[in-house]
């Protein structure tokens, strides 16, 4: 299931939010500020990560700022317990499925969430367009 990590106050949340139901993909929205992440959702987000951490932090937010915490020196768990506490200080939007992570919204790069029957669609129609 594709879970869709939105801020309420974010374009690029809204513009995710849109782009997904336009397509017909079908997801679970999680407001980052009503919802409570759980430590599990956490983690995958974390594992999920290429660049690790600084992937998924928000270092120009307030909550960033006003932490003072040196992240590199933390331990997971405690890693875990200031997201979960503070999960503004998480970007967004925060795309997750079970093999793919995006962070941000990129009109090209959310395509790999979208079903095959309907890329394989998308692809023909695009084949059809440029044989003209």
């Amino acid at each position: 299931m594709l879970i869709l990590f939105t801020s309420p106050s974010c374009m690029s949340s809204r513009k995710a939010k849109a782009w997904l139901e336009e397509h017909g993909v079908t997801f679970k929205e999680k407001n980052l500020y009503r919802e409570r992440l759980s430590i599990e959702e956490i983690k995958e987000m974390v594992r999920m990560t290429i660049d690790g951490v600084d992937e998924i932090i928000a270092k120009r937010s307030k909550v960033y700022q006003t932490l003072e915490v040196d992240f590199e020196m933390l331990t997971m768990k405690k890693l875990y317990s200031i997201i979960c506490e503070n999960p503004k200080i998480l970007r967004s939007p925060i795309l997750l499925d079970k093999k793919r992570l995006l962070v941000g919204f990129d009109s090209e790069q959310i395509r790999c969430f979208l079903p095959r029957k309907v890329k394989a669609f998308y692809l023909e129609k695009l084949d059809q367009i440029n044989q003209y």
